[in-house]
C-alpha cells in the first residue's frame, strides 16, 4: 500500500505495537486532533468478553480475529475519501492477511504508527493494569510471553511509518505533524 490523493479511496492510520506499548492513548490523540473515527480491538472484543465466562486463551484469541474483522467490515462500508484510525496489534495475524484486509476494504493509503518499547517497560504497564483489565484477557502468566514479543515484534511497514520510542516518550506535536500532511 503507498499513499494516494485522499478522495480515491479510504486511508487508515495504522496505531501498531505489542500489548501495553501505549497504543491506546496515541490513538486516543490522533482521532481527537484531527477529528477521526477511532476503531480499537478491544472496544469491539470487550462487550463480547463479557457475555461470556471462562474465557481462555483460544476463545480470546477468536473473539480478537472476529473484531478485528468487525474493523475491516467497517471500514469497508465507510464512504471514499473517509479516514479512520486503528488501534490494535496487527502482528496476532500475517503482514499478508492485513494486505488482504486493506484491499478488500477499499483502502489506498496506510500510515503506520510503530509504538515501540522496551520488554521491561511492556511487561511492567501490563502488570499493572492486571486488576483493570477485563475477565477474559491473559493474565499474568502471559508476561513472559509479552517480553519475548517486544524483542521480535516489528512495523508492518505497508506505508509510510513513524516511529515511537515510548521509553523516552514522544512529542504528540511532532507526530501530528508528520500525519497532517497526508490528510490534506
Amino acid at each position: 500500500m503507498t499513499m494516494h490523493s485522499h478522495s480515491e479511496g479510504k486511508t487508515v492510520i495504522l496505531v501498531n505495537g505489542v500489548p501495553a506499548s501505549g497504543k491506546s492513548t496515541v490513538a486516543q490523540q490522533i482521532a481527537h486532533r484531527f477529528t477521526l473515527p477511532l476503531l480499537a480491538i478491544d472496544e469491539i472484543k470487550e462487550p463480547f468478553m463479557a457475555q461470556f465466562t471462562d474465557i481462555d486463551r483460544g476463545f480470546n484469541r477468536r473473539l480478537g480475529l472476529a473484531a478485528y474483522e468487525v474493523i475491516w467490515s467497517i471500514v469497508a462500508r465507510g464512504p471514499a475519501g473517509c479516514t479512520f484510525v486503528i488501534d490494535a496489534w496487527f502482528g496476532f495475524q500475517p503482514r499478508e492477511a492485513l494486505a488482504r484486509f486493506l484491499q478488500n476494504a477499499g483502502v489506498s493509503g496506510v500510515l503506520e504508527i510503530w509504538n515501540q518499547i522496551s520488554a521491561q517497560t511492556a511487561v511492567s504497564r501490563y502488570a499493572q493494569r492486571l486488576e483493570q483489565r477485563k475477565p477474559g484477557h491473559p493474565g499474568e502468566e502471559y508476561l513472559p510471553e509479552l517480553a519475548a514479543l517486544t524483542r521480535s515484534a516489528a512495523p508492518m511497514v505497508l506505508g509510510p511509518v513513524y516511529r515511537i520510542e515510548q521509553d523516552r516518550g514522544y512529542d504528540p506535536g511532532e507526530l501530528m505533524a508528520w500525519i497532517a500532511p497526508y490528510l490534506e
